[in-house]
């Protein structure tokens, strides 16, 4: 998990990803403070965490979405490269 004061900087590709794909730039922080963390390959990490959504995405109703963003860690900041979103029809875990 993410040292909790290093600063979380999106690059621009990422920062245009998070609407694209319904997410918000707080959820992407949350994720990576609050969500478990894997090795996304590359050097890369990446963090993941469900949210409570009810709603409809792209003509569909889901019940959950979880938020993936794909990092670097770096000395004094985790710089996200992109950010995935999936959404699924039933509450996960």
């Amino acid at each position: 998990m993410a040292v909790s004061g290093k600063p979380i900087r999106l690059s621009g590709h990422a920062r245009e990803q998070i609407g694209h794909r319904g997410t918000t730039e707080q959820e992407v922080h949350e994720a990576i403070r609050e969500g478990s963390w894997g090795d996304a390959g590359g050097g890369r990490r990446d963090a993941r965490k469900d949210y409570k959504f009810d709603a409809e995405w792209n003509g569909r109703r889901y019940a959950t979405k979880q938020v993936r963003p794909v990092f670097v860690e770096e000395a004094g900041e985790i710089v996200v490269v992109t950010v995935y979103v999936y959404y699924f029809e039933r509450r996960q875990g």
